[in-house]
């Protein structure tokens, strides 16, 4: 896919987005999940192999197409790597899903209620190595844990200057300031973010689009008005740590939103099944995460 035809998968294509970017700090927890216990490797290299291969498992199977999946966000790592002899963007552009990478090295200590983006060292020569991979797009990820106004404003100015980076460099950034599910004021939250980028995406000039992706709201439809925003390509959210089931119900309550899960995609597989139970178990898991992307059970709250 060009970027053209990239552009008009992620704006209208029928699907969800995986989230395969596990980094150095999760990936333990990711691994053990898929059955590899700590211990099974000597050292980081060793550990981010292990990851590469589950995750070339993923890409490889015929469950894992772009007719469900529309997309993916690698880590920089699987980036880098190959998937059946090929470099894995061009292997997931080769079967209709556009890739993504992840861009943000890790979270400041909180205050005011968020974690802001760490400096990303060395982002212009990661952002035209991707370009030139063929990668469609970015995401980076600061996380909003109480209704602190000025902590809120604080995550969502910083995340659209990094977008405008990202724009510059011919790539489409996903804006990521995830709500704590957990959090005792995740309605409020909800609701300062949301003012917080309607201000900020009408400041965008006139024809400029970034990527969302929330957390699932706890009030359904509060994000309603970023869908069809213009200057918002398309609306994803993450599963915030919901297991599947009911990520995907909550998923489904929000009409516009489809999902970008990661846990919830990837909780059901095993190192140590076969080839035939793998991409049987991913194939419902990739169906289920599409129903509640595309078949919505309560309409937006106006």
């Amino acid at each position: 896919m060009n970027h053209a035809e990239q552009t008009r998968k992620i704006a209208t294509g029928q699907g969800f987005i995986a989230a395969l970017d596990q980094s150095g700090g999760s990936t333990p927890k990711a691994l053990k999940g898929y059955g590899i216990e700590a211990g099974a490797w000597a050292d980081d290299a060793e550990m981010f192999a292990l990851i590469h291969a589950m995750r070339a498992r993923i890409i490889s199977s015929p469950a894992f197409s772009g007719d469900k999946v529309i997309g993916a966000i690698l880590f920089e790592r699987t980036m880098d790597g190959l998937v059946d002899g090929q470099p894995v963007p061009a292997a997931l552009n080769a079967k209709g899903v556009v890739p993504f990478i992840k861009i943000d090295k890790g979270l400041e200590d909180e205050a005011n209620g968020v974690q802001l983006l760490k400096p990303i060292a060395g982002l212009g020569e990661l952002l035209a190595r991707a370009r030139a991979l063929g990668v469609f797009g970015t995401k980076e990820r600061s996380v909003i844990h109480s209704a602190d106004p000025v902590g809120i404003a604080a995550a969502v100015k910083q995340q659209f200057a990094l977008a405008e980076t990202v724009l510059a460099a011919g790539l489409m950034p996903i804006i990521e300031p995830e709500v704590t599910i957990t959090s005792p004021t995740r309605a409020q939250c909800d609701a300062l973010l949301l003012q917080e980028i309607l201000t900020a995406l009408d400041a965008l000039p006139h024809g400029v689009q970034v990527m969302l992706k929330l957390s699932l709201p706890q009030v359904p439809g509060t994000f309603a008005p970023l869908v069809g925003h213009p200057g918002v390509l398309r609306l994803v959210a993450l599963s915030g740590g919901f297991k599947r089931p009911e990520a995907c119900a909550e998923l489904a309550k929000n009409a516009g939103i489809i999902a970008s899960f990661s846990r919830a995609l990837l909780e059901d597989l095993r190192v140590q099944m076969t080839d035939a139970e793998f991409d049987a178990a991913l194939g419902a898991a990739i169906d289920e995460i599409y129903a509640g992307s595309t078949v919505k059970t309560a309409a937006v709250a106006a």
